[in-house]
């Protein structure tokens, strides 16, 4: 049973995972509004989506939950609530908590990039309230090695694995499209995301225009258009909103861009811009523990005038731009693919380890 967490592309491709290693995997929603087509999807898998009714998931849970060895609880808040239950219902049951990203790695950095005492006195709180969660568990997953090598350091008792964002390598069809089109894909509910799409819009857009007036920006992700509040936006902009599928848009840009100045854990965008042959345009924080190299895989600026010249290379220079298109999907392949999720899902839940509750 998961609560979810991840972004559902990398759910899905987990559940997928679970399936196929011949586990049976039930998703336990905790909203009660039915997404029918999500459970389809959920199904086509092969992976069960609890009917719980009118019940709180809580109730279903206590009566329904002995039927599981293994319960996924997707970030920490939620593992506060559920890990005591799991205890009184089914003891021996493993309790794992999905971290998603360390939440308060994401936010000391907000703090330090605003200079703000009062965020750092709140990441600071999380950081307590999310290593309680991390020892409670008797596995942690999170999405990178520099995060498990992080955790030793501060919870050195905890049972580590990574099991970062999986990705499905759709097939190498993109061959550099003409044009000048660039593309920025993530929610605002993010706060990076959200930060990131504010200074683009501001301090970045405005130098890429300079240089190449002809580009398009294409914004793909629910409540992005809160970033333009005040701004003066140009006719070039679009903002799609969120989109189930990215391919075709994909297919028709250049430059995927991660104009992050904080946050943790490994970027989903990041991935699915090289999944697809995008070359990508990242700040040092949106690469961080992703095992990409500067000019090799992706191309790094921490400043608007560096990444705006990142974005211009990009698009005049036909040879760096194959490069990168190839060795992103590399990257994606060695270690962000199904197949790289597996040693860690079976250290998780291998029966004969010594730790692991029958």
């Amino acid at each position: 049973a998961q609560a979810v967490g991840r972004s559902r592309a990398a759910v899905s491709n987990l559940l997928r995972l679970l399936v196929a290693m011949g586990h049976r995997a039930d998703v336990l929603p905790l909203s009660r509004s039915v997404n029918t087509t999500g459970q389809q999807r959920l199904q086509d898998i092969g992976v069960r989506c609890a009917d719980i009714g009118t019940q709180r998931p809580e109730a279903w849970f206590a009566r329904e939950g002995t039927r599981y060895d293994a319960v996924i609880v997707s970030r920490y808040h939620l593992a506060w609530s559920w890990f005591p239950l799991l205890r009184r219902v089914h003891p021996r049951a493993l309790k794992i908590v999905d971290t998603v990203d360390l939440h308060h790695v994401r936010e000391l950095g907000e703090a330090e990039l605003r200079e703000d005492a009062g965020l750092r006195s709140a990441a600071e709180a999380t950081r307590r309230h999310e290593l309680r969660a991390i020892r409670d568990a008797d596995v942690a997953w999170v999405v990178s090695e520099a995060e498990r090598d992080l955790l030793h350091d501060i919870a050195q008792a905890a049972r580590v694995e990574v099991i970062s964002n999986v990705h499905l390598l759709p097939a190498a069809t993109h061959r550099g499209p003409p044009g000048a089109r660039l593309v920025f894909v993530g929610g605002a509910q993010h706060p990076p995301n959200l930060d990131g799409v504010r200074w683009l819009l501001a301090d970045i857009l405005p130098l890429i225009l300079h240089r190449r007036p002809d580009c398009e920006l294409h914004l793909v992700g629910r409540g992005l258009d809160a970033a333009a509040h005040g701004l003066t936006v140009p006719p070039s902009v679009v903002f799609h909103g969120q989109m189930d599928d990215v391919s075709a848009l994909f297919e028709t840009c250049r430059v995927g861009l991660a104009p992050l100045r904080f946050g943790a854990g490994v970027k989903g965008k990041v991935n699915h811009y090289m999944a697809f042959g995008v070359p990508t345009v990242a700040t040092p924080s949106a690469v961080d523990g992703m095992h990409l190299q500067q000019g090799r895989d992706v191309l790094v600026a921490g400043d608007a005038n560096g990444f705006a010249d990142a974005v211009q290379r990009l698009l005049d220079d036909e040879t760096l731009w194959a490069l990168l298109s190839q060795h992103g999907r590399e990257n994606v392949r060695r270690h962000f693919s199904i197949e790289s999720a597996i040693p860690g899902i079976q250290a998780t839940l291998d029966p004969r380890r010594p730790d692991r509750a029958a």
